[in-house]
């Protein structure tokens, strides 16, 4: 299992002879500033397709099936909110941007997702604006081998709430994401904001943006693995 780290929420990860691209952002100075992705995919999971940040697959390359985890969550409905798409399971919980961050508009739904590739559980928590519920911790409790952690701050989950949730669901490797960069547009914090909370011999800075791992090679205690961004 490949775990590649481009920018913001955006990760590439190859297992199960499948490629999956996370929340893809628009590239380019009037957006992200991020470099394009530009490499092939299977499948997009996208934590909405409103946010500009979060959904623009159209620089993946590869004709990739494209899901939209806030439709995965519409079907809940209708008695589901899991599909499997090209043999990947993929599960839809429903967030919201912040209720508090002023945004000029009313905040946008949101989904958080949890996949599973080469008996790897993932959980990406998209654009949650708010502290995960008692009824969703308890449901990803114990569910969740890694965790895509939001971990700028401001308009996305608090860190206080994203430590009880990290707490709550016990994920054994956790992956910070949506921190500040130089490169990038948002004003949120650095990474060292959340992994400043931690002690530092559970934390490991990756030299690089890649990462592999098997069910038998993850971390017997919570670590959290800090990536470089390659976009």
């Amino acid at each position: 299992m490949k775990i590649k780290f481009y920018a913001h929420a955006s990760f590439r990860l190859e297992g199960d002879g499948v490629a999956v691209v996370t929340d893809p952002y628009t590239p380019g100075p009037d957006v992200s500033n991020f470099d394009p992705i530009q490499e092939p995919a299977d499948l997009v999971i996208m934590s909405s397709a409103t946010d500009r940040f979060h959904s623009d697959p159209s620089h993946v390359l590869g004709n990739p099936v494209v899901v939209n985890a806030v439709e995965v969550v519409s079907q809940a409905g209708k008695g589901a909110n899991q599909i499997t798409v090209k043999g990947v399971p993929i599960q839809a919980f429903p967030s919201m941007e912040s209720l508090t961050w002023e945004y000029g508009r009313d905040p946008e739904d949101n989904a958080m997702y949890l996949f599973e590739l080469e008996g790897i559980r993932f959980l990406h928590i998209g654009d949650i604006g708010n502290a995960l519920s008692e009824e969703q911790l308890a449901a990803l409790a114990g569910q969740v081998d890694v965790m895509f952690a939001l971990a700028g701050g401001n308009a996305t989950i608090a860190l206080d709430d994203l430590d009880a949730a990290i707490q709550a669901i016990r994920p054994r490797v956790i992956i910070p994401m949506h921190y500040f960069h130089p490169k990038g547009r948002l004003k949120i914090l650095p990474v060292t904001e959340f992994i400043d909370r931690y002690p530092a011999e559970m934390v490991t800075f990756v030299k690089g943006s890649e990462l592999e791992f098997t069910p038998s090679t993850l971390p017997a205690a919570q670590h959290i693995y800090v990536l470089e961004q390659s976009r």
